[in-house]
């Protein structure tokens, strides 16, 4: 009672505080009291939690009698102490700070509540040293959310985007504090995620309305759509392995508000989420979408097709990106282990088996192949290994070569890409993206080192199957600059990379029989693709020339580039690969002075030591089963001209007959047949399969049984004729009935002739 009336006696932290309040609160605080305050807090550190005591005590009463601008410098006072104090004491202090905030946070005020999600986002952001034991925050996960959805009239915008910073300050201060109540709790997650969901479901109503002139700052500078988006991305980035499934379940009760039909805002959201986990836990999105997709089995059509479709979203996101982030931060072995599973699971057509199409004709394997291709490259870029052979092991090189040959533009193009960056081991690849002419080549500073044993050993394995792959991808119809690009980037690397003098040679037969493919057009190539091939041998044999740096030799190429820019520049990379190609109607009769002539190369090298014999060979791809894939083969290629059919008779009686003359009407008829032997032996497979699933086992047994019978008869057969003794050499005895029978004697009673005698 004593120190109540007497203000001196009073305690000296109790007068600090009451000193920084001013007359008229409209002063603000008292910033020379204030800094007496937090001095005397730093010194007396076991006072702070009797000074955020008195300070909550001088707070609610002050709310209670609505002198709210006491309440605010009191809160600002709470916030420098907070900011300027890291003792071990602050916990005690904290408590009462949580204390004030919850009492502005249940205020009906929106000002108030207002002013207490400010200064928790201020405390959230704060580091402290010592962990609290006892601290929860159930009370303020409830309210933030309950103001996320928040419909009052005046000030609805920033009550809402309060509730979403408060949340955000939440998720900041617990989620990597173990100490703390789980933040991760289904009590929690479906509180914060259906709140930050609704947000941003009522963008486009919230962006509608015409706002006051003193909201449209605010919202110029972030709607609660994008502080919401903003918030989940972080949240669900904070997500460990065990909490993913906590975090995506409320999400998947977008049919309790008929969210899933429209599917404009279901794919929104899981394109969020899926672009914000890390990429290892793409799998559990997607198997939890199968689970509710189980369990919508019963509900309306378009809710199910809503599901599959966002299944199919995050499917192609989890394709395209978990594997390729995921698996860059790898080790080199385990990176060769995540290509060759990539590459297993590339599907392509098979020699025996037809190729599935759709309702369109589509290949249905197209998008999946796509996919993992995508996956493939990103692995792939920046993959760095000093053996080619590991690189490139011949299981993984016969599958992704054997992809080259599709149809598909786009397939091959990402093959290209892919052969690429397994190549490139010195970052030379971005130097040739642009196709051209170069007079010097040195401007490039091309990082070259001389080819290694192992390179040699790789280059003696695969180099002929590079070759016709690179000669077959020249001759498609469908290529497009970005082909040629793709084509020259590998030729150039490969003559940097792998190159020694036999590989030299043999890249230049290569791309001399491109320009022969251009020259006489055999294969009936459109204007642009003929002149594509003319400037992509003068850029390569360009660059190798100089690489090889044989004088004659790069005058030879220089003479035809320059004869090129005068008389015909459409044979040249500056003027085909561009935007608006400049080319020419006719190709016809093309001059000799405009062709690379290989008698004049092989002249030039042969002087300089390379095999002048070798170069003096036209290049002539190998074709093999995989052309028929393709479909690059012809029918004259795969089914003989002339058909001869063996009589069944026996040997004495056999009978030849002539040779059967080829129409057009039995080629086609042999390939209708051979079609439909195809279908047949589908068919008698799936009539197999089908009948060892369904039929008895009495009945499978019965079978099997029966088929043991017939083989041990025809062993039994075998065998006697194998052991039966041979016929007398005296000839045949005649039997009953006047029927020859040979006679047998036993081996070692039979008389041998002298000469055989030894």
């Amino acid at each position: 009672g004593v120190c109540g009336c007497c203000g001196a006696l009073r305690p000296r932290y109790k007068r600090l505080v009451d000193n920084i309040f001013p007359e008229d609160p409209e002063d603000g605080l008292v910033k020379t009291n204030m800094e007496k305050l937090t001095f005397y807090a730093l010194s007396a550190p076991e006072k702070l939690d009797r000074i955020g005591a008195y300070l909550s005590e001088r707070l609610i009463r002050d709310v209670g009698r609505h002198r709210y601008g006491y309440v605010c410098i009191a809160m600002e006072a709470l916030d420098q102490l907070l900011m300027a104090c890291h003792c071990q004491s602050i916990n005690l202090f904290v408590e009462s700070f949580l204390k004030m905030v919850a009492k502005l946070l249940e205020s009906e005020k929106p000002n108030l509540q207002i002013l207490g999600t400010n200064s928790f986002v201020k405390f959230a952001n704060i580091e402290e040293d010592t962990p609290s034991y006892h601290r929860s925050y159930d009370f303020f996960v409830s309210r933030f959310s309950e103001m996320c959805h928040s419909s009052h009239d005046d000030l609805e915008i920033k009550i809402r985007m309060s509730g979403i910073k408060g949340l955000q300050g939440v998720v900041r201060k617990t989620v990597n504090d173990e100490l703390q109540a789980n933040i991760w709790d289904p009590q929690h997650m479906d509180k914060i995620v259906p709140s930050l969901l609704f947000n941003l479901q009522h963008v486009e109503e919230a962006e509608s309305r015409s706002p006051s002139p003193l909201q449209a700052p605010e919202k110029e500078k972030e709607s609660p759509a994008e502080l919401a988006e903003r918030c989940l991305r972080e949240l669900l980035g904070r997500a460990a392995f065990g909490n993913i499934k906590n975090a995506i379940k409320p999400v998947l009760h977008l049919d309790n508000h008929s969210l899933w039909e429209p599917k404009v805002f279901a794919i929104r959201c899981f394109k969020i989420i899926m672009y914000s986990i890390q990429p290892q836990h793409s799998h559990l999105v997607i198997q939890q979408l199968l689970g509710h997709l189980d369990a919508n089995s019963r509900s309306a059509a378009t809710v199910r097709a809503g599901i599959v479709e966002v299944l199919s979203e995050a499917a192609v996101i989890a394709a395209t990106g978990s594997v390729g982030s995921f698996a860059s931060t790898l080790p080199t072995y385990q990176r060769s282990e995540v290509i060759l599973f990539i590459m297993s699971k590339v599907p392509r057509p098979s020699l025996h088996q037809a190729v599935d199409t759709g309702r369109t004709g589509e290949n249905r394997n197209r998008l999946t192949q796509i996919m993992l291709l995508k996956s493939l490259l990103q692995v792939s870029t920046g993959f760095q290994c000093n053996n080619m052979m590991s690189a490139l092991p011949s299981n993984f090189l016969d599958r992704l070569l054997s992809t080259a040959l599709m149809e598909d533009a786009e397939i091959r193009l990402f093959v290209l890409e892919i052969l690429i960056s397994f190549i490139d081991r010195h970052g030379n690849r971005h130097k040739f993206s642009t196709i051209s002419t170069l007079s010097d080549i040195s401007v490039l500073k091309l990082k070259v080192d001389k080819c290694s044993r192992q390179d040699t050993v790789f280059m003696k394995k695969h180099s002929q199957q590079l070759y016709r792959h690179i000669y077959l991808s020249c001759k498609e119809e469908t290529n497009v600059q970005k082909h040629y690009e793709a084509l020259y980037g590998l030729l150039a690397l490969i003559s940097i990379e792998l190159a020694n003098e036999e590989v030299v040679v043999d890249l230049i037969r290569l791309v001399l029989a491109v320009q022969d493919v251009a020259q006489v057009n055999e294969e009936n190539l459109p204007v642009y693709n003929r002149c594509a091939l003319y400037a992509l041998g003068a850029a390569y044999l360009n660059l190798i020339s100089q690489l090889t740096t044989v004088p004659a030799f790069c005058q030879h190429i220089h003479e035809v580039i320059e004869t090129r820019k005068k008389e015909a520049p459409y044979m040249l990379p500056e003027d085909v690969f561009v935007e608006r190609p400049r080319l020419s109607q006719n190709l016809d009769g093309v001059v000799i002075e405009l062709l690379f002539r290989q008698s004049k190369i092989s002249e030039v090298l042969g002087g300089s030591g390379y095999n002048s014999d070798r170069l003096c060979l036209p290049y002539i791809p190998q074709l093999t089963d995989e052309d028929r894939l393709s479909k690059r083969r012809s029918i004259g290629e795969t089914i003989s001209l002339q058909v001869e059919v063996e009589s069944r008779n026996s040997p004495e009686k056999e009978e030849r007959v002539p040779a059967e003359e080829i129409t057009y009407e039995t080629l086609k008829k042999a390939i209708v047949d051979s079609v439909a032997v195809e279908e047949q032996e589908r068919e008698r497979r799936r009539q197999v399969v089908e009948k060892f699933q369904k039929a008895p086992f009495e009945e499978i047994a019965a079978h099997c049984g029966a088929r043991a019978s017939l083989l041990q008869s025809k062993l039994n057969q075998i065998f006697e004729i194998t052991i039966r003794p041979p016929p007398s050499p005296s000839g045949t005895i005649t039997a009953a009935y006047g029927q020859p029978q040979n006679h047998s004697i036993p081996v070692y009673e039979m008389k041998f002739p002298d000469l055989c005698v030894y």
